[in-house]
Parts: structure tokens; C-alpha cells; sequence
């Protein structure tokens, strides 16, 4: 650290001196023309006389990743956003001032140059500079070994630098940003209307979730950052938007770990007339379409150490068969409350004796099957307990209509045949108020006016939530959602150097 702080007052000492020389130290009049990625690609392929002798001169801005001085001439690798690009500065080929300038560069400065481009003797496309420029003065010394680092939390809290030194990052969430944009495009060619909700809600609602509260000064009432926005969704398709989508953040007042951030991206869509068989298809469609975006032919990614198979049809598990199959429940226990109760205790599930028989048994879901689903699969059959907006089975009243995809374990998506019966839909809501009052956090609140809009008149309807940050580690090979969102929260760090 001492070391550090002799560097830091080092490069505040070379910024004043050029103040002294009338030299700006964070200067906004350079306009580069070229970007490093367009000048390989249009250049790698020529010889170095092919390129003196067409005078190719450009000018490129970025930031030092690597300085070679030897006396009177040196070389720097400039990085921008597309890639590097090499920079030779040449005693006789610079005014003066600007080899003065770039005998005093530092690594992680930010410069532009102005040069004709030729080719060295390793055959090396360069620029040799005959103007230098400085854009911003960097003070603080970039980590020389990064990828030796092993404070991963580190890069979490300065994903600034993490980015400038780590190109894997950076490529990590470039492809975030085509898969969202896949994700879209299915939706958009879909003929489903992109659309936003409101963040912030009088009520909680959409899920089973312990929300994040505010406070709004002017109208002097509690908000709740939404954990989801199936109800006002819902709301659009009783208005006629018979196919919505939103891709958009959800906030969840719950622990951290390697698949939850409190703050996350979820894409939710809804549609009339369909059930939610049709769901299934259409999943696997989409991940067909993403998979093709991507260039992934095989249908076959690796995550986690394992290979996962996406080839279609993807599997069918029914929840109870599950407990049975391959969470090993016989079916006393999976009808006997104390006994699936004892059983959770002993997995070290966090069970109330007033919880349903319903919710015990998905903890033992959460223990015993879900960590053994590595391909993706389509778990269906739950019951309306655990399932407050789902539509009954028109076979069985006491399940839903409703399925949650798994994929190495993880949950992945959650889709159901919405519930569009006002009356059931206001009883499942009481049950939920009741719970709230017995000190469940997570249960709905009673939403008056999501009644009267089913009251309204909801058409049959499909809908289906799929978590962005999962899908984009799954596609990325990450096993932690940190890596794959840019500034994940995190706690704070006692004595951390401001």
C-alpha cells in the first residue's frame, strides 16, 4: 500500500507539472476517426510497403495498457473499446513537446494519436505517432497481475478496473447484452408488444417474496420495490394487450448467494388464449433462437463442470413423482405433515410447524430433487398451496396448471395458466392475508383493484417469468450471478480506502 501511495503522489506531481506547462490534463477536444478492431481488420493483411506507399494515416484515442521505452523512440499498446492497437513514438518523427509528453506517459493514461500506419519487423500493424495527445491524466496505477488476484470481491467493487484489465469480462457481458437483445427479438417477432410497469407498488403482490420498503415525502405512504410485475401485466391483458412482455429489474429483500443478487433482471411475458402447454414449446423455441444468435450449433452447453443437453423435447417430471422418483419420499410422508416436517428439520430446511403440508414438501422439493436436474426439465403438477395465481387442473382441483424449468439444478423459469376466476382469485388472496398476519413477510397483500380488473374480464391466458441472470450464466459458463452482473451489491468493507 505504501508502495501504492508513492505512485499515486508520483503521477499527481507529473499532473501538475503539466498544468504548469499550460498542458490540459483532461482534454475533450481530440476527435479519433479509427477504432483498433476496424484498422486489423482492414490492414493485418497488408505488407508494410502496401501501406506506406497508400500513406494510410488515422487518429485513435485510448487508454496505455503497455509502455516500451528505449532512449530516443518506444512503442505503447492502445487500448479502446473494439480491441488494441500498437503505437510507436519516435524522437524525430514528434515536436518536442508531444516526445516530452510520452516519455512522461503512464500506463492506464488515456491519449490520442495521430500517425500513417506501417507494419514492424514481426509484422505487427503500427502506428508511428507524429502527434500525441493527452485526454485524461490517470492517477491511480492499474494492478500489474489481475488475473492472480485472489479477492474476487475485489473486481466485484471496482468492476471499473476489472474491466479495463480482464477482456473476459468485458466479452462476459457484451454477450449479456446479445442474449437480452435475442431474448427481445424471439418476443418482438413473436407479435408480443414490449411494455414497462411500474417499480415501485402500493401492495406486494406477484410472488412469494419479502419486499424492499420506501417511503414517498409527498403523498406520505409506504412503497414497496416490486418483486415482480405479473399483476400489472395481467392488467394489460385485461385491457386488450393480449401479448406483453417486459424485460426489467425485480427486487427481492432476501440473502445472497451464488444464484441470487437482490437486485435482478427478469424477462415476463403473457398470452391470451393459451394454456400453459403451449408455455412449454415456446421455451424451448426460445432457447432454440437464442442458441442459433449465438452461434451455439451443437444445442449443447457446458456449466457448472457438466455438460448440459438442450436438445428438444426437453424432459416432463411431475412434482409429486419427483419426491417419489429421485427425492426417495414414500407416500406416507408426502401425506403426513409431522413427518415430511421432521424431515425437513433434519435436511436443515427453515420450516414453520404452522406451514402448510404443501410448503414443506417444497422445501423437500428444493433439497432432494432439484439439485439432481442437470438437463433441463419441465417440473409440473403443483399444488394451488404453493401456487396462489395459477389456474386450477380442470382433472384435479387440488394442483395447477403451472411448471418451474430447471437446468443444473437451477431454477430457471416459472409459467402457469393464469388464474382468471375473480372469486377463486379473492379466496386465494385471503388465504395469502392470512398467512401475512401468522408472520409470513413473503404472502401477497389483498389487491382490490386486480380483482376488479378480473371482475373485468381476464381471457384465457398463459404467462411465464424467466430469470435473465441465470440464462446469461448458463450461456456464459459462470456459477455465480456476480459474474455476470455488472455491479452486483455488496456488503460493506470495514476501513475500505476511499
Amino acid at each position: 500500500m505504501e508502495d501504492r501511495n508513492k505512485l499515486i503522489q508520483r503521477r499527481i506531481e507529473k499532473l501538475k507539472e503539466f498544468k504548469s506547462k499550460g498542458i490540459e490534463p483532461y482534454n475533450n477536444a481530440f476527435l479519433p476517426d479509427s477504432l483498433a478492431e476496424d484498422l486489423h481488420k482492414g490492414y493485418d493483411e497488408s505488407d508494410s510497403e502496401e501501406l506506406i506507399n497508400k500513406d494510410v494515416c488515422v487518429s485513435v484515442a485510448g487508454r496505455v495498457m503497455a509502455y516500451r521505452s528505449f532512449g530516443k523512440a518506444g512503442f505503447m499498446k492502445l487500448k479502446d473499446f473494439t480491441g488494441q492497437i500498437q503505437v510507436y513514438a519516435e524522437k524525430n518523427s514528434l515536436s518536442e513537446e508531444d516526445f516530452k509528453l510520452y516519455k512522461k506517459t503512464d500506463i492506464g493514461d488515456i491519449i490520442g494519436v495521430e500517425g500513417c500506419l506501417f507494419k514492424t519487423k514481426t509484422k505487427e500493424l503500427t502506428i508511428k505517432a507524429k502527434k500525441i495527445v493527452l485526454l485524461t491524466k490517470s492517477i491511480r496505477p492499474l494492478p500489474e497481475k489481475w488475473h492472480g488476484l485472489q479477492d474476487k470481491e475485489l473486481r466485484y467493487r471496482q468492476r471499473y478496473v476489472d474491466l479495463i484489465v480482464n477482456n473476459e469480462v468485458k466479452e462476459t457481458m457484451i454477450k449479456r447484452a446479445q442474449i437480452i437483445n435475442a431474448v427481445r427479438d424471439f418476443m418482438v417477432q413473436n407479435k408480443f408488444t414490449e411494455v414497462e410497469t411500474p417499480m415501485m407498488h402500493k401492495l406486494v403482490g406477484g410472488a412469494t417474496a419479502k419486499p424492499f420498503i420506501t417511503h414517498h415525502n409527498a403523498l406520505d405512504i409506504d412503497l414497496y420495490l416490486r418483486i415482480a410485475p405479473e399483476l400489472y401485466l395481467k392488467r394489460l391483458v385485461v385491457g386488450g394487450m393480449e401479448r406483453v412482455f417486459e424485460i426489467n429489474r425485480n427486487f427481492r429483500n432476501e440473502g445472497m448467494d451464488l444464484k441470487h443478487n437482490p437486485e435482478f433482471t427478469m424477462m415476463e411475458f403473457y398470452i391470451a388464449y393459451r394454456r400453459y402447454t403451449f408455455l412449454l414449446d415456446f421455451t424451448e423455441e426460445l432457447f432454440e433462437y437464442v442458441f442459433k444468435r449465438l452461434g451455439i450449433d451443437e444445442k449443447k452447453v457446458e456449466f457448472n463442470n457438466q455438460m448440459i443437453d438442450f436438445s428438444r423435447p426437453w424432459k416432463r417430471l411431475d412434482f409429486f413423482d419427483g419426491l417419489k422418483s429421485i427425492g426417495g419420499l414414500d407416500e406416507e410422508t408426502i401425506r403426513n405433515k409431522e413427518k415430511a416436517y421432521n424431515m425437513a428439520i433434519e435436511l436443515g430446511k427453515s420450516v414453520k410447524k404452522d406451514m402448510s403440508l404443501e410448503k414443506i414438501l417444497a422445501e423437500l422439493f428444493d433439497a432432494l430433487v432439484e439439485p439432481k436436474l442437470i438437463n433441463p426439465t419441465f417440473v409440473v403438477g403443483y399444488p394451488v398451496a404453493i401456487s396462489p395465481l395459477a389456474r386450477r387442473s380442470n382433472e384435479n382441483p387440488d394442483i395447477t396448471e403451472r411448471f418451474e424449468l430447471f437446468v443444473s439444478g437451477m431454477e430457471m423459469a416459472n409459467g402457469f395458466s393464469e388464474l382468471n376466476d375473480p372469486f377463486d382469485q379473492k379466496e386465494r388472496f385471503l388465504k395469502q392475508l392470512e398467512e401475512r398476519k401468522k408472520g409470513d413477510d413473503e404472502a401477497s397483500m389483498y389487491d382490490a383493484d386486480y380483482i376488479r380488473a378480473l371482475e373485468y374480464g381476464l381471457p384465457p391466458t398463459a404467462g411465464e417469468g424467466i430469470g435473465i441472470d441465470r440464462l446469461v450464466m448458463l450461456m456464459t459458463n459462470h456459477d455465480s450471478i456476480r459474474d455476470v452482473i455488472l455491479f452486483p451489491l455488496m456488503k460493506d468493507k470495514e476501513n475500505e480506502e476511499i
